[in-house]
């Protein structure tokens, strides 16, 4: 990352305006990582293909470019601040659903003693303190969970979110976070809340936490349920990632997930594990009429073959329950080698099988399962291999 100070010209005309203070700061950071992918059985067809990039994730990281500052206040208190844009190096379009700032965008207070209270677009406990003890963190999408039913690999951020994160106490830390739903005479539609906690002691790391999204009620109406999303109405964004595994469930009442991961380093080697419960819950608007539970179970190991060579292996087993079920088997394989410190090449792939039946976009009929690996979103027959040659570079 490029940090930008700001220069005595710049403090002076802040100054000015009544805004200076001695310690302020802007970074300048960004993302931008691209790939070659290969699908078999990229469709219901059967069909192959070929693609530059995803719209909606990178394969490692997803690429953005964002604003973070901290200005000192005195006392140990400090200003904070990040806006953070997501985009699609493939064709410069936006990523987040258009947004300018869709990654994240919020502003706050932070105190070593007292710990951070921030107020914005956000990510979620969550992903905060679960998901960089996962494969996610090092390999990303192509070991995410089938159709990322459970936020495995980032896809869902939360809007008017108010989070709080505490200072690390004996390797302990917390973190909880409520977003408003905003809806006159109906505090809880739309609403979001979470919490999450953590340890880490040396090299073993164990991480766990709850979420919860409600959708807006629509008087009394049965809620939308399309491929194009418009069943899902809420502070978070939602995990539908457009694979047939979940596209059905938009219609739900709330997303409930559960999850708890664990991870240890021993010399070269990092082991990891973890599990979660995701409940699309059913109410009377809701297109199917039985709440659908997926559980999921996931372990990887990586080799740090050399300083600049990481190797790893995944294996997520995913079933669903309630209005339908299904069973997902994936394996993933993954090479990152460093150029530099800013710059990477890498190699992903991924296996998956997929049985049992499933709803189909609509949530009314009841269809085949169909293998989408993790969160790239494409529907296939009931086997899926997907390969991913890439390049990232941080600045």
């Amino acid at each position: 990352m490029k940090r930008i100070t700001l220069s005595t010209l710049s403090l002076a005309l802040l100054g000015a305006a009544g805004v200076a203070h001695a310690q302020s700061s802007v970074t300048l950071y960004g993302t931008i990582d691209t790939a070659v992918t290969f699908v078999h059985n990229a469709n219901a067809a059967g069909q192959n293909q070929w693609s530059v990039g995803n719209a909606s994730n990178g394969d490692l990281s997803g690429t953005r470019w964002g604003l973070k500052g901290t200005e000192d206040l005195g006392g140990g208190l400090k200003a904070i601040f990040q806006l953070e844009n997501g985009f699609n190096p493939s064709t410069g379009g936006l990523a987040q659903g258009g947004r300018l700032f869709g990654r994240q965008a919020f502003v706050g207070l932070s105190a070593d003693q007292y710990g951070t209270f921030t107020l914005g677009r956000q990510y979620d406990p969550l992903v905060d303190m679960v998901q960089g003890i996962t494969e996610d963190n090092y390999f990303g999408s192509a070991f995410a969970t089938a159709g990322d039913v459970d936020n495995y690999d980032n896809s869902s951020r939360t809007n008017n979110a108010i989070k709080y994160v505490s200072p690390v106490f004996a390797g302990f830390q917390v973190e909880g976070m409520y977003a408003l739903g905003g809806v006159a005479g109906q505090t809880g539609s739309g609403q979001t809340w979470s919490a999450a906690a953590t340890y880490a002691n040396g090299p073993l790391s164990v991480a766990a936490g709850y979420f919860v999204a409600d959708n807006e009620t629509t008087d009394g109406l049965v809620r939308a349920s399309t491929a194009t999303g418009s069943g899902w109405s809420s502070t978070s964004d939602g995990t539908f990632d457009g694979s047939l595994i979940n596209l059905g469930l938009q219609s739900a009442k709330s997303i409930n997930i559960g999850r708890v991961a664990v991870q240890y380093v021993a010399g070269p080697f990092t082991f990891g594990g973890a599990y979660s419960n995701s409940q699309y819950k059913a109410d009377g608007q809701s297109a199917f009429a039985s709440t659908e539970k997926f559980n999921t179970g996931q372990g990887f190991l990586n080799y740090q073959a050399t300083p600049a060579l990481l190797v790893g292996v995944g294996y997520s087993y995913t079933k669903s329950s309630g209005e339908t079920a299904a069973t997902y088997h994936q394996v993933s394989v993954g090479a990152d080698y460093n150029l530099s410190k800013r710059t990477d090449v890498y190699l992903v792939g991924a296996w998956q099988h997929a049985s049992g039946d499933t709803l189909d976009t609509a949530g009314t009929g009841i269809v085949a399962a169909q293998a989408s690996v993790g969160s790239y979103g494409y529907g296939g027959t009931n086997t899926q291999e997907l390969v991913s040659v890439g390049l990232r570079h941080k600045f």
